[in-house]
């Protein structure tokens, strides 16, 4: 009798269940340009808090082990330190002249920004909250990247067009190679190996080998995309096993993904109105882009390749990355 009301209980949690989207055990933290950075359920959209940061917010990153997200904010100069579980506060750094993007070194010691009204590439030394270094790139630095094994880092010029190699020891700028009109992002695959740069502009991401910094091949976006909207490439995120791909493609109003097998692309998802930043969920089952023009953030399932929501959050969102809770 007892395990007839447990099965008739069960059977009818699951079916009062059917249709909602239930609630997630990740959290997508967006930045946003009106000066804060939303946390979201990873599943339902819903809004779960508020970051207060500095003036306009862009850039984001995790720590090497998780616990701390970095913010840079943008008009205040400064990268913030965040407490992933309880949402505090932990430090706030000078970061040079107007951060935009950053990449923190895989050991968790230094973080490389964009300073981007500045046209330099400023070290922080997060054990003395110093900068150690600055690198003069061409104007306005965007994209930053450093390699798996923290040697290098590579950096791009939206105004110049040019990929910047820079040595992390010694602060060296090694090389400056051109690239698609306004890189973006910078991404570093196979273990290191290759790098891969984004052009807004162009429409195209140049791969480069890290060693030689130079281009090995490039893919087109344009050749895939017949659409009214000009086609562009923003920020990329890859799987950890390196098979999947997935761009932002600014006011393309869409994020593709690409096969780095085959440099094809496979398939697109309709977002919101100008996606700058995008994020996956911890166990790769979700994308989340964040569209600046509409205020949204669309989730993405990419086991079923198929849109589940889009939700309003007000303001300009910019970048998207996601723990677990």
């Amino acid at each position: 009798m007892l395990k007839r009301v447990a099965a008739a209980a069960l059977l009818f949690l699951s079916l009062s269940s059917c249709g909602r989207q239930q609630p997630s055990n990740d959290t997508v933290f967006v930045s946003n340009e009106a000066g804060y950075v939303t946390l979201a359920d990873g599943a339902t959209g819903r809004i779960e808090g508020q970051l207060a940061t500095g003036a306009r917010p862009r850039g984001m990153a995790f720590s090497p082990d998780g616990k701390t997200l970095y913010v840079a904010a943008s008009d205040s100069n400064r990268i913030e330190a965040w407490d992933v579980r309880s949402h505090r506060r932990l430090a706030l750094y000078n970061s040079g002249s107007d951060p935009e993007r950053f990449a923190v070194r895989p050991d968790g010691s230094t973080i490389y920004i964009a300073n981007e009204d500045h046209s330099a590439i400023s070290f922080l030394d997060l054990r003395t909250g110093r900068i150690t270094h600055e690198v003069a790139v061409g104007p306005e630095p965007e994209g930053v990247g450093v390699s798996p094994d923290g040697r290098l880092v590579v950096a791009t010029s939206e105004t110049a067009n040019l990929a910047h190699f820079i040595d992390t020891s010694s602060g060296k700028l090694l090389d400056s190679s051109p690239v698609g009109s306004r890189p973006r992002f910078v991404l570093f695959l196979n273990r290191g190996r290759t790098v891969w740069v984004s052009s807004e502009q162009r429409g195209t991401i140049s791969i480069f080998d890290s060693a030689t910094h130079r281009i090995v091949r490039t893919i087109d976006l344009t050749k895939s995309f017949n659409i009214p909207e000009p086609v562009q490439a923003i920020e990329m995120r890859a799987t950890h096993d390196e098979k999947r791909v997935f761009v932002a493609m600014g006011r393309s109003n869409r994020v593709a993904e690409i096969d780095p097998a085959t440099d094809a692309v496979v398939r697109s998802f309709p977002t919101g109105e100008r996606t700058w930043g995008i994020g996956l969920s911890p166990d790769e089952t979700r994308l989340y882009a964040a569209s600046g023009l509409s205020s949204t953030l669309t989730i993405i399932d990419i086991v079923h390749n198929k849109v589940l929501k889009t939700v309003t959050l007000g303001g300009k969102p910019w970048g998207a990355l996601a723990a677990r809770k």
